[in-house]
């Protein structure tokens, strides 16, 4: 409700949404609300309500394997999948609305519930039976180790390949 009401450098109060004397449109101010509409947001969603937990991962890679962490507060660990389809790595889950008892009185609801799901493309180096996953106190890690890379050799110029030999 505060934002509703705003003061100039006078002390003047006014009300953006009156058309009164003392609004004052700003241009900059409606280019600004503009760029930061997200439609995907709870509070000013074209989608309907309830259905959609938005969840961002951060992706890392290191020398042995790439990792993914998502922050899944409240998602049980069997409400979580992990798949992989060819190279494409796919975590969904559900977060399940909180129970409310009849007369309570709420001010506000703003945490999300409902599921996700999000996929990933994965790079060939991968090594896909590897791939691990683990819940603990909310933040869901995967990891997905990279093949071991074939290591160079030299090969001579004119020298017959040598026959492997076999042991018995």
């Amino acid at each position: 409700m505060a934002n509703l009401i705003r003061r100039d450098n006078r002390g003047v109060s006014y009300n953006p949404y009156n058309q009164g004397s003392e609004y004052r449109w700003d241009p900059f101010r409606v280019v600004d609300a503009l760029l930061r509409f997200d439609p995907f947001r709870a509070e000013n969603s074209l989608l309907p309500s309830g259905g959609e937990f938005a969840v961002r991962f951060d992706v890392k890679e290191t020398k042995d394997a790439y990792l993914l962490r998502a922050d899944v507060p409240g998602v049980k660990e069997d409400a979580v999948e992990v798949s992989l389809n060819g190279n494409l790595l796919t975590v969904s889950g559900k977060r399940e609305e909180e129970h409310r008892n009849e007369g309570e009185q709420y001010f506000a609801l703003e945490r999300s519930h409902g599921t996700f799901t999000r996929s990933f493309a994965l790079p060939d180096n991968v090594d896909a039976e590897g791939i691990s996953a683990d819940l603990k106190h909310g933040v869901l890690s995967v990891q997905i180790p990279k093949k071991p890379e074939a290591q160079p050799r030299k090969i001579a110029v004119g020298k017959p390949a040598e026959p492997n030999k076999v042991k018995a």
